[in-house]
């Protein structure tokens, strides 16, 4: 049930490729708007900060107008303003918090400048209710494959691993163009994937017995393409289909095994998974069967929300100010490596 005493949050999320402008009002999302430039960028098989940085300066005003109306609210209704303020592409970043310092000034309502990585945890309370606390938090998309202990997603999110090289998402990117099937990879292998045989062939795990909450995909994916390099020398056709399928199966693995290595060794029985690959189907359908077996529950948001988006913004957001935490200062500035541990700027 909506209540009118509860915060009306409008946030905005411009890290990467995304323009995302979301409403919520305490833990019920009234708007989700997306503009993606992702079609400006495929042509050059990744994200350009340039283009991504045009892209939003486009975008903002009419996503902001339709995430006004799709929750069937004015300016006047919205009680505070979030954005992303770090980490991502410096110049993206810039446009967000620009616009959200300039409607939060021209407006008189406080202001808060987030992080996306702790955004990503929070937007999960917009499906399925309050964060157990404590959980532990795997986020993983083109940028980050992070593993977080989460006492409080509104003041305290400690960081346990995370990548050593490339990102969980990158190395999707990066094997899709080796075998050409376009960007961004992650949809595509996904869907290719279901075709092929995951143990067609032995890809390695990186770190996956070391020990550590670290992740490392850049040999996986130095593999895959010597592995495909190999069959098209030898004038072989290449099974794209057991490819897909066997190197999704060693990221999956790997992301898995070191989520439920971070709940046992921390006594966590509740693990929350997001971030862009947390779409993948295979991704979830194996950390629902590995935390059903080892007594973890499992939460993961639905697709739509595990992708970069304005209402995970709103909803860090909406968090903070029922925390009544202090609002930001409106000469917060856009950070680039800003770290988990702070959630707010």
């Amino acid at each position: 049930m909506i209540r009118d005493s509860e915060p009306l949050v409008l946030g905005i999320e411009t890290s990467c490729d995304e323009t995302g402008v979301g409403i919520v009002r305490g833990h019920t999302l009234l708007a989700d708007s997306i503009a993606s430039s992702v079609e400006q960028h495929a042509r050059f098989g990744g994200v350009v900060p340039e283009v991504a940085s045009r892209a939003h300066l486009e975008a903002m005003t009419p996503t902001v107008e339709r995430a006004l109306a799709d929750a069937g609210v004015t300016f006047d209704d919205i009680d505070a303003f979030a954005v992303t303020a770090g980490p991502g592409l410096p110049g993206a970043l810039m446009v967000g918090v620009a616009a959200a310092k300039a409607y939060a000034l021209s407006l008189g309502k406080p202001l808060y400048g987030v992080n996306h990585l702790a955004a990503h945890v929070c937007v999960d309370q917009l499906e399925h209710g309050p964060l157990p606390k404590p959980c532990v938090a795997m986020l993983v998309s083109g940028g980050h494959s992070s593993l977080l202990l989460v006492p409080d997603v509104a003041s305290d999110v400690r960081s346990l691993g995370s990548t050593v090289d490339d990102a969980a998402g990158e190395a999707f990117d990066k094997v899709a163009r080796v075998l050409d099937l376009g960007f961004p990879g992650g949809p595509v292998i996904d869907r290719m994937a279901r075709e092929g045989d995951p143990a067609a062939i032995a890809f390695p795990r990186g770190k996956y017995a070391d020990g550590t909450y670290d992740f490392s995909f850049s040999g996986l994916k130095t593999a895959v393409a010597r592995w495909v390099e190999a069959k098209e020398r030898a004038g072989e056709p290449v099974p794209v289909a057991d490819v897909a399928a066997s190197f999704q199966e060693a990221v999956v693995d790997v992301l898995t095994h070191k989520a439920l290595k971070v709940c046992k060794d921390n006594g966590v029985r509740d693990l929350l998974i997001g971030g862009g690959v947390a779409a993948n189907s295979r991704l979830r359908a194996l950390a629902q069967e590995r935390c059903d077996r080892a007594g973890v529950r499992l939460r993961v948001p639905r697709p739509s929300l595990c992708t970069d988006n304005g209402a995970m913004v709103a909803a860090l957001g909406s968090e903070l100010v029922a925390s009544g935490l202090v609002p930001s200062d409106l000469g917060l500035p856009a950070d680039s490596s800003l770290p988990i541990g702070t959630v707010t700027v």
